[in-house]
């Protein structure tokens, strides 16, 4: 039996997306009180990792999320731990622009010739 009614689910600009996404992130820190710093210094970690392959892409990616955050250039090595809240806090709404914008990609994408 096919449930009748408006659909379930629909399409979300980047910015409603990003806002959503931010959104979440308040109520989490709100509701669950998540203190997330252990993940976000794994993900640094990560993207640091001179073992690697990809370790100089993995670096320019993480300054561009820097970057987007506004923290100065100097500031792009530090520690998650030696970050400001405020500094913290732009970074993860970087961090949700960029998943906000990756859905929007072309979902096959090919290498030209």
């Amino acid at each position: 039996m096919a449930i009748e009614g408006p659909a379930a689910t629909v399409p979300l600009s980047a910015g409603k997306r990003l806002d959503g996404l931010n959104h979440i992130a308040e109520l989490r820190a709100k509701v669950f009180g998540l203190n997330i710093e252990h993940e976000l210094e794994r993900f640094i970690h990560d993207m640091r990792d001179l073992r690697d392959i990809n370790h100089k892409q993995n670096e320019r990616a993480l300054a561009a999320i820097f970057f987007m955050a506004k923290i100065p250039a100097e500031r792009h090595s530090v520690n998650i731990n030696e970050l400001t809240t405020d500094e913290t806090r732009e970074l993860i709404k970087a961090m949700n622009h960029f998943r906000a914008v990756v859905s929007l990609f072309p979902k096959r994408l090919t290498m030209p010739n």
